[in-house]
């Protein structure tokens, strides 16, 4: 946790520099993709870390609980991120974004650094090849899942763009209080009907929502399909978490969750130029049904996953 925000800080710095580099484009070009990828480490390494941090702390009993909490607090600071860059970036460039993300990843460090560790539970460790089996594919239905939300972040900006239309960032705002809305209704459901009971009907809301997005003639109906698929996304991660989890043992568990999570991160890697070239080939509109597309095969994954999980219960 504490390694992943202090990349975060120093992400912060980097951007910084780059707005400060004026009319030395490329070099300040260069130290913006670095900033990016600094960033990258530091959302990843604290995002794994603190999931943990909260699990062993709180108790396995408590995962989809921490799970859902820790995705709330990551997708609010999406949804308010979005129109606040906007305003700071109009207001003062890119400096100032440097700015502010140095000062909310300093303050966010030093008070992790106040807090008391989660103690490590050692014991034996799965070989990463067992570790990869059992969590694959939990992890390849997140990762298509996942889709639709990169393909937002990616590109609502440019389809807005392309269609003469205004307030873009209002869908990623809609997209992450939707998101938050239904972790706070509907967390208790995962233990309730299982984590495979869930992801169905999540996956399903979601696809619905990019079907919105596909045939939005007006913004009002973007914003009411980035809506809905944040609504949905919003309980596949812990859904699919909680099933993950169980396959392994307790001190295995800090590796699996990161296994786990890796497939999203790869997935967001993979949407930006695979998407482009949709988009290349078909217009702006085609990304959505894109992600309607993986959004799909995802459900397909967790509907065999199901299926096969209801067989081996009745077997046993």
């Amino acid at each position: 946790m504490l390694w992943g925000l202090a990349a975060c800080t120093a992400s912060g710095v980097l951007l910084l520099s780059a707005g400060l580099l004026g009319q030395r484009k490329l070099l300040g070009l260069g130290v913006l993709i670095a900033s990016r990828l600094m960033l990258g480490v530091g959302e990843s390494l604290g995002s794994t870390g603190s999931t943990l941090w909260g699990i062993t702390s709180a108790g396995s009993e408590h995962t989809a609980k921490v799970i859902s909490y820790n995705g709330i607090s990551t997708y609010g600071a999406q949804a308010l991120g979005a129109p606040l860059g906007v305003v700071l970036a109009g207001l003062w460039g890119l400096p100032m974004l440097g700015a502010v993300t140095v000062a909310i990843g300093g303050a966010s460090f030093v008070l992790a650094w106040r807090k008391a560790p989660a103690p490590v539970i050692h014991g034996e460790h799965l070989p990463f090849r067992h570790m990869m089996g059992r969590v694959a594919p939990h992890g390849m239905a997140l990762a298509l899942g996942g889709t639709g939300y990169a393909v937002l972040a990616a590109f609502v900006t440019l389809f807005y763009m392309s269609r003469h239309w205004s307030g873009a960032a209002l869908c990623l705002t809609a997209f992450g209080l939707s998101f938050i809305l239904a972790r706070l209704l509907f967390l208790k459901t995962i233990n309730l009907y299982g984590g495979f009971a869930v992801t169905i009907v999540s996956l399903s809301v979601e696809a619905l929502g990019f079907v919105l997005l596909w045939f939005a003639p007006a913004p009002w109906m973007a914003f009411g399909g980035a809506a809905m698929a944040g609504f949905g996304f919003s309980l596949v991660f812990p859904a699919l978490g909680v099933e993950a989890v169980r396959r392994v043992p307790l001190h295995n568990r800090g590796t699996a969750l990161g296994v786990y999570t890796a497939f999203a991160d790869v997935s967001f890697f993979l949407v930006g130029p695979i998407a482009g070239a949709v988009i290349g080939e078909f217009g702006y509109r085609s990304v959505f049904l894109f992600a309607l597309g993986c959004v799909l095969a995802g459900l397909g994954i967790v509907l065999a996953m199901s299926n096969w999980q209801r067989v081996a219960t009745a077997d046993s």
